[in-house]
């Protein structure tokens, strides 16, 4: 298993030093998320700054952005990452889509998949001038010399997307060259959810299960003192509060043992309840959705729980101050090494 860090998105002044010391303290790669700020220019400065750092988006959001778009941003930067670039899409949900970006965000599923094809296909036209994908959603035949990015020395960018329900999970396996997990995956749900339904999809494509990488943010408690370790669970207990009250993961929540707590969250978060849906995630919850440990013991739990199922951990929590992510930098190098 690779060993990368999550991070939003930071002022273009500062990404730099963070892939420096991301790379200096041993994580194998660096993952933006997509919130107010892009994914794509972060990852183009930290492309720069610390050569062979893996880079991926995790994730960006594919709609508004056309897919010839996508396909030359992620095409440039797999060239200026000297083949390091990982293409990680997601379909947000429908009122950013429609109501931030104002675009369309009908059957989201199939136009993710139609559009992770154009991408593709857009790959095969940098290189051989001829661009021909015909899709349910998206229609693109035409390219010229001087609109193509042309070839590049480094392979095609793999292509990720992040699925949570089965169908979706079917999707990456078929078309897509790994998969972004939820934060709420836990092994419970990797083994009944995501390794077969990959492999099914992976089956239907003709290739193995192996083929598609399967890539797991992890939210871990540590430290070598309960006191040390509860500023963290509560963060993590609000994360989980945040998470666990969207309804289409309730079925992660009842089939882990938890019956009920996405309505009860729902509840609360109308009430404009916050403290009241973070007192919902019991400590039991925290033992199953997160990893705790002493830092001597973290990276042997990690490797414990997603040896053989995860290809990257991506660590959730370990920006902070300067000592514990050199901690967590070091137990990342060592899983890697594994």
């Amino acid at each position: 298993m690779q060993v990368d860090l999550m991070t939003v998105p930071q002022p273009l002044a500062r990404i730099g030093d963070v892939a420096t010391r991301a790379q200096a303290a041993g994580f194998s790669g660096l993952l933006f998320t997509e919130t107010g700020r892009t994914a794509y220019l972060n990852a183009a400065v930290a492309a720069t700054a610390a050569p062979g750092l893996a880079l991926s988006t995790g994730v960006a959001v594919a709609f508004p952005r056309s897919p010839f778009v996508t396909a030359a941003t992620a095409w440039e930067l797999q060239e200026a990452s000297n083949g390091n670039f990982r293409l990680g899409l997601g379909t947000q949900v429908r009122t950013h889509v429609v109501r931030r970006y104002g675009m369309p965000f009908e059957r989201p599923g199939p136009r993710l998949r139609d559009y992770v094809r154009a991408v593709k296909a857009c790959f095969t036209a940098f290189r051989t001038g001829k661009l021909d994908h015909h899709g349910e959603f998206y229609q693109l035949d035409f390219i010229t010399p001087q609109w193509s990015a042309g070839p590049i020395e480094a392979p095609d960018p793999k292509v990720d997307v992040a699925a949570v329900n089965p169908w979706m999970l079917r999707m990456a396996g078929e078309v897509a060259d790994g998969v972004h997990v939820h934060p709420l995956g836990e092994p419970g749900y990797l083994a009944r959810h995501v390794v077969p339904n990959v492999a099914a999809g992976a089956e239907k494509s003709g290739r193995p299960a192996s083929d598609v990488a399967v890539i797991v943010p992890v939210m871990t408690i540590v430290g070598d003192t309960d006191e040390e370790r509860h500023k963290e669970r509560e963060l993590v207990r609000s994360s989980l509060s945040f998470y666990a009250s969207t309804p289409n993961y309730a079925f992660i929540l009842d089939e882990a043992g938890f019956e009920g707590t996405t309505a009860r969250l729902r509840e609360r978060q109308k009430a404009g309840d916050f403290a009241g849906m973070a007192a919902q995630i019991s400590d039991d919850h925290i033992a199953t959705f997160a990893t705790e440990s002493t830092w001597d013991g973290l990276a042997e739990a990690l490797v414990a729980k997603y040896a053989g199922t995860a290809t990257r951990l991506v660590l959730y929590n370990a920006l902070g101050d300067s000592e514990r992510f050199e901690r967590y930098g070091e137990i990342a190098r060592r899983i890697s090494a594994g």
